[in-house]
């Protein structure tokens, strides 16, 4: 008798910060899309201290909820990995409470970590099609040419925060307090795991960014975190030693 493959425990994760408006499209478009999978899963939203009505908002519809004290994303990130860690996840799912990246692709990311890629990013620039800022896409093009040297695999898409991933990558430490999308990318590629990504298509959404005040200041901000990963994992390299 042929034995039935175990089905992966699965954790959609988002962390939200005064969404009420969009966030409960988003779980009603997930659960719509995930009920025609045969994917066993559950969603957990980490309130990062919203002060609208987030949490009401979302309490009849089935998803699991943390509130914490305010800290922005990254320290948002490091505490939906500490959650879904606890609850057994052997596959997580990350996606924004802003309704920009839509649903239809979660069972695409999930399909290419069975695969066996430990990371999976969803690319808004390689098949796919952003709508944002020419200069958030011209640098964004420069960190993904940065990254794919560095980690000696082609990306086109390293700030995304639409992406699935193992336990494994779950587990890595976060130290960086301004953004973990290309800290665990980082990580995950000096660890040994292997990485890869599927186009998508992304939805413009009319909230303006939480991380950056403009061009400048993402291009600023995101390079220093380039060079303070790269020193701490290419220390002979970037000592010039």
């Amino acid at each position: 008798m042929t034995q039935s493959k175990k089905k992966s425990t699965i954790i959609i994760t988002i962390p939200a910060y005064n969404e009420e408006r969009t966030l409960p499209r988003v779980l009603d478009e997930i659960h719509g899309v995930m009920k025609t999978t045969s994917y066993d899963y559950s969603i957990l939203v980490v309130d990062d201290g919203s002060n609208d009505r987030t949490v009401d908002a979302i309490k009849n519809l089935n998803v699991a909820v943390v509130r914490k004290k305010h800290t922005g994303l990254a320290g948002t990130f490091q505490r939906e990995m500490e959650e879904c860690l606890q609850r057994k996840a052997e596959i997580i799912v990350h996606t924004d409470a802003d309704g920009q990246y839509p649903a239809q692709y979660i069972p695409k990311l999930i399909a290419k970590v069975e695969q066996g890629y430990d990371l999976v990013l969803g690319s808004r620039f390689g098949k796919g099609r952003y709508r944002g800022s020419l200069a958030k896409l011209l640098g964004n093009k420069a960190f993904a040419s940065t990254f794919s040297r560095l980690l000696k695999t082609k990306l086109t898409d390293t700030t995304t925060g639409f992406r699935a991933f193992t336990r494994d990558v779950a587990a890595l430490p976060l130290i960086n307090s301004f953004t973990y999308t290309q800290e665990q990318l980082i990580r995950a590629g000096k660890s040994g795991l292997r990485v890869g990504e599927i186009p998508i298509k992304t939805r413009r959404t009319p909230r303006p960014s939480r991380l950056f005040n403009g061009p400048l200041d993402y291009a600023m901000k995101a390079w220093i975190n380039i060079m303070r990963i790269y020193r701490d994992y290419e220390p002979i390299k970037f000592f010039g030693r």
